[in-house]
């Protein structure tokens, strides 16, 4: 949506504020849409927000200029560009303004590979955008609002351990994430496996409606769902790694169910991906408390206690086909970090 206002008609702004935000990864995850749109999910999900895992996004409007939207250095068009344009027109109507705005995003971790990247752009983007254009908002709202741009964006606006809403409202006003927990309530240590570094084919968007549609499976996702949230959300305040592991994998493996049966099937995993899944079971038969769980992509991520990181973070590198291991654990809220 680039619009270009006469001069005499652009309300005067001119502003560049810089907001940051960290991935996450769903131990419980929302998988299928009940309103593609607004992004509303058929279930609730709970997440932890990722340590380090960052997307740094510098929203910037001047007066009667056109909008440009620049991703990892690289000045981009086409469907991405639409999108953040897309979402930056939301705060900008909101807000009463003719200036278009231009974003520069920059992750430190690979995009469109199944560690929510899109979740830390759009968190980031929301509070940038909002700062810019001087709209006031709760973290509510800031939650809703970055839904709008991706579903579990909802989730990064908040660090430690998040818990997404489905809500029921047609409008998506009662669909927001809340804090379950602060980081410190329980700091988890997190392994993040790169077993691939390019985009995935199929993105979880279209990934996920054509699962919904085709897959037998799904309707037994939904049903079995609220059990997972159930058990999980208690795990998290019990600082129990045993139930919320054992937990997240059965819900990760129930997803990949609903992907795999889908048709034309779908999926995501690489020869790789199952060599980090061994070797989570190796750990475990060894005596180290270590569980998997994976999004639609083929990287995993290893949950165990945080004291045993190092020695996970090593077996996990030495898996056939790992390209890295992040370190990782419980993250902070997204913020602004420069305005001018």
């Amino acid at each position: 949506m680039n619009h270009q206002f006469p001069d005499h008609l652009v309300k005067s702004v001119e502003r560049r504020v810089t907001g940051r935000a960290c991935s996450n990864v769903a131990l419980a995850k929302y998988w299928g849409k009940r309103d593609v749109s607004l992004n509303l999910p058929y279930t609730g999900s709970l997440s932890v927000t990722l340590d380090g895992l960052e997307t740094t996004a510098t929203v910037e409007i001047e007066s009667g200029k056109t909008s440009r939207t620049i991703l990892n250095g690289v000045l981009t068009s086409g469907p991405e560009a639409d999108r953040i344009r897309g979402f930056l027109d939301l705060v900008r109507l909101a807000a009463g303004s003719r200036s278009v705005a231009s974003a520069e995003l920059a992750s430190n971790f690979p995009v469109a590979a199944g560690i929510a990247s899109s979740a830390s752009t759009f968190a980031a983007l929301a509070v940038a955008a909002a700062a810019a254009y001087g709209v006031s908002l709760t973290a509510t709202q800031l939650s809703i609002l970055a839904r709008r741009g991706s579903g579990s964006a909802a989730r990064s606006i908040f660090g430690g351990y998040t818990e997404w809403l489905p809500g029921e409202a047609s409008d998506g006003t009662d669909s927001f994430a809340v804090r379950l927990a602060e980081p410190e309530h329980w700091r988890l240590g997190i392994a993040v496996v790169i077993t691939n570094e390019r985009p995935k084919s199929v993105g979880s968007r279209s990934g996920m409606a054509h699962a919904a549609k085709t897959s037998p499976f799904f309707p037994a996702w939904l049903t079995s769902h609220e059990d997972d949230l159930a058990d999980i959300r208690r795990g998290i305040l019990d600082r129990n790694l045993t139930l919320v592991g054992e937990t997240a994998e059965h819900n990760c493996l129930k997803m990949h169910a609903v992907s795999l049966t889908s048709r034309p099937a779908l999926l995501y995993w690489k020869p790789a991906t199952l060599a980090v899944i061994e070797t989570v079971y190796e750990l475990r038969a060894g005596g180290i408390e270590a569980y998997f769980t994976i999004d639609a992509g083929p990287q995993v991520k290893v949950l165990c206690a945080n004291e045993q990181i190092g020695i996970v973070a090593a077996a996990l590198a030495n898996a056939p086909g790992v390209k890295r291991v992040l370190r990782s654990g419980p993250g902070n809220d997204a913020h602004v970090v420069e305005a001018a």
